[in-house]
């Protein structure tokens, strides 16, 4: 698998003030997007794209790390993009019938023991537990974003915008992110021209230089999930924060994001997952502190 040092950049986003959260309120009640606050970030770097598997076979082959879904033996596929046997796919699970438990899938093989990396190099990294990735961040010297330091470098400079790019999907016509069209999970069109994930950089950037803060895949945040429900279970009771300590948030939603059922793309979304779940729409990116240049001061 050729490796690109390229693939290392980063960007830059300012200190300052940043409104975030759901300004549609187009989101789920219990994922928690809203109200609109205001957060105080001091100057923080991030990947420019989510790590690559060129990138995560390079920490392997230095630290020999065996990820949890290559100790577990198994991991989440989607039913229509598995390279398998039969006798392969021993689970499916009954909430997401689209998801099938393949054995032998992980991060070498994204979509089972049939798959391999060949031409995927500068894809996003998946089947990878939010354990994976925090010991990945450790290795390079960095770390996981805070969910607001995802979403304030995400929103690239947009204030109160629906996505990354603007507040219409498809300005132009143009896709501008890999998501699926059709009607799911059964079609996809691939008008976006994608079934599964997609080379990093293959959409334009938001206006910091991050690529794929939407669709692809999710990513995971250093943060633990909070969520909302139902006071006293009584029949339109306030929604009050819960939280689940047990689960870690992630952002961005995935190739399988549609607005039937997951309208999730929207740079305000989240939600979360427990820190060993693996599956192959889900990887990260990391972040580091601002390294001061000379002459900045």
């Amino acid at each position: 698998m050729p490796v690109d040092e390229s693939d290392a950049a980063t960007c830059l986003v300012p200190a300052g003030s940043y409104l975030l959260g759901d300004a549609f309120e187009e989101g789920y009640p219990f994922d928690a997007e809203g109200p609109q606050h205001t957060v105080e970030l001091d100057a923080f770097d991030i990947d420019a794209t989510p790590v690559t598997n060129a990138q995560f076979a390079r920490f392997v082959e230095a630290t020999g790390h065996v990820t949890d879904a290559e100790t577990a033996g198994s991991s989440a596929v989607f039913h229509l993009a598995v390279a398998a046997e039969r006798h392969h796919v021993i689970g499916r699970s009954p909430s997401a019938p689209w998801w099938l438990l393949v054995a032998g899938a992980d991060w070498r093989h994204p979509f089972g023991p049939l798959s391999d990396l060949d031409e995927l190099a500068d894809h996003p990294v998946v089947h990878v537990s939010w354990y994976d990735a925090a010991a990945y961040a450790r290795w390079a010297g960095r770390a996981l974003p805070g969910e607001w330091q995802w979403e304030a470098a995400a929103r690239g400079g947009l204030t109160g915008a629906r996505y990354a790019w603007g507040d219409e999907l498809t300005p132009g016509g143009h896709w501008m992110c890999n998501i699926w069209q059709g009607t799911f999970p059964s079609r996809n069109t691939r008008d976006d021209g994608w079934l599964a994930t997609s080379p990093v950089r293959s959409y334009p950037a938001n206006g910091l230089g991050l690529y794929d803060v939407a669709g692809n895949v999710w990513e995971w945040c250093a943060d633990r999930f909070e969520t909302r429900a139902p006071a006293a279970s009584s029949t339109g009771a306030p929604l009050l924060p819960i939280a689940q300590p047990e689960r870690r948030v992630t952002r961005g939603g995935s190739y399988l994001c549609h607005e039937s059922y997951c309208n999730r793309y929207r740079v305000a979304a989240r939600t979360g997952n427990t820190p060993d779940s693996t599956m192959g729409n889900c990887g990260f990116r990391t972040v580091g502190p601002r390294t001061e240049a000379p002459g900045d001061r």
